[in-house]
């Protein structure tokens, strides 16, 4: 009998030989292979040059048969608006029904640290992420979707085709604080916005402008926006510099009770009267706008309703939905003293 020589098997090529072979990090070809934001191009040709090299073939299956584990990533870009503690304890709320925990990371307004937030989030093996006003761009967006359920909030992008959208109709919005001023008699209208730099129409406060331009012009008169210094910085001396300008307007229309509240405390401290003087609408509802001292009128949002549903869309998404949805809460005005 003659024998046979039967070939030892291979060592299966595993993420640790191409992260060796390429001397990096595993997280680093991690990154490379579910094209993670800010890899550079160095890294990328060093990572690829080694898959190529060892045949290394991701173990699609093995991502397949891993099952659920019944967390959601929750991403805020800032706690500051006390809106969004109502949309976030809401959304937790839907979720814990489902048995599902949810884990919240802050974003702090910038695209690089919110990339990375996501890529923990898929790196930790989260069933979906639940995203709230991002700065980040929908391009970005539209790539981890591909990779892990995505629903977000704040952040009016219709034509996504890979992650579901959950948005007051900001727009509206803006069209009622107009109307509101307009039925309480007033006609010299302007708006409080803040420097956009070039943001773009997903931006919440881009919604709130159009809105607010739109019943402006419906109503024959002459729109007006005024801004402050861009977000996170510090509003205080353009606030009193429009509040002692020769030409302030009779009411204005305030993009966010994150400046309408300020403005209504510098006015009252500073003796001028609300609203005999200036009237004031914001728009959140927050905490704050409803306490007697302030009476601020603002547009709400339904923070209840807005929550829930993101979350209940976000677990649609887990389940297999496929079509895309992208969903808007009717807004409403709650009229108080400073109109």
């Amino acid at each position: 009998m003659t024998n046979q020589l039967v070939d030892a098997p291979h060592e299966r090529i595993t993420i640790r030989h191409v992260a060796k072979d390429a001397g990096v990090s595993v997280a680093a070809v991690s990154k490379v292979l579910r094209n993670a934001y800010g890899v550079s191009d160095i890294l990328r040709h060093k990572v690829e040059t080694s898959i190529e090299k060892l045949n290394y073939r991701p173990s699609v299956a093995a991502r397949g048969m891993r099952g659920r584990t019944y967390t959601i990533g929750v991403l805020v870009i800032e706690l500051s608006n006390t809106f969004l503690a109502g949309v976030i304890e809401s959304a937790n709320t839907a979720l814990s029904e489902s048995s599902y925990k949810s884990l919240i990371g802050l974003g702090r307004s910038a695209s690089p640290i919110e990339a990375s937030m996501i890529e923990s989030m898929i790196d930790n093996r989260m069933d979906g992420v639940l995203i709230v006003a991002p700065r980040i761009s929908g391009k970005v967006l539209e790539r981890y979707a591909r990779q892990i359920p995505i629903v977000v909030i704040a952040h009016h992008e219709p034509q996504a085709e890979t992650y579901d959208t959950v948005n007051s109709d900001d727009r509206k919005g803006g069209c009622l604080a107009v109307e509101a001023a307009l039925r309480q008699g007033y006609r010299d209208i302007a708006m409080v916005s803040y420097d956009l730099l070039d943001s773009p129409a997903s931006v919440v406060a881009v919604q709130r402008e159009m809105g607010y331009v739109e019943a402006m012009k419906q109503a024959g008169l002459q729109s007006r926006i005024i801004r402050l210094p861009p977000v996170a910085t510090d509003r205080k001396v353009a606030i009193n510099n429009f509040l002692s300008a020769q030409d302030r307007p009779r009411a204005v229309f305030v993009w966010s009770d994150l400046d309408a509240v300020p403005l209504l405390n510098a006015a009252r401290t500073n003796g001028i009267r609300v609203p005999e003087d200036l009237a004031i609408v914001g728009y959140d509802n927050s905490p704050f706008a409803a306490i007697p001292l302030v009476g601020l009128t603002s547009v709400d949002q339904n923070a209840a309703q807005l929550g829930r549903t993101a979350a209940e869309t976000l677990l649609s998404r887990i389940d297999g939905r496929e079509d895309v949805r992208h969903l808007l809460i009717e807004p409403h005005v709650e009229i108080r003293g400073s109109l």
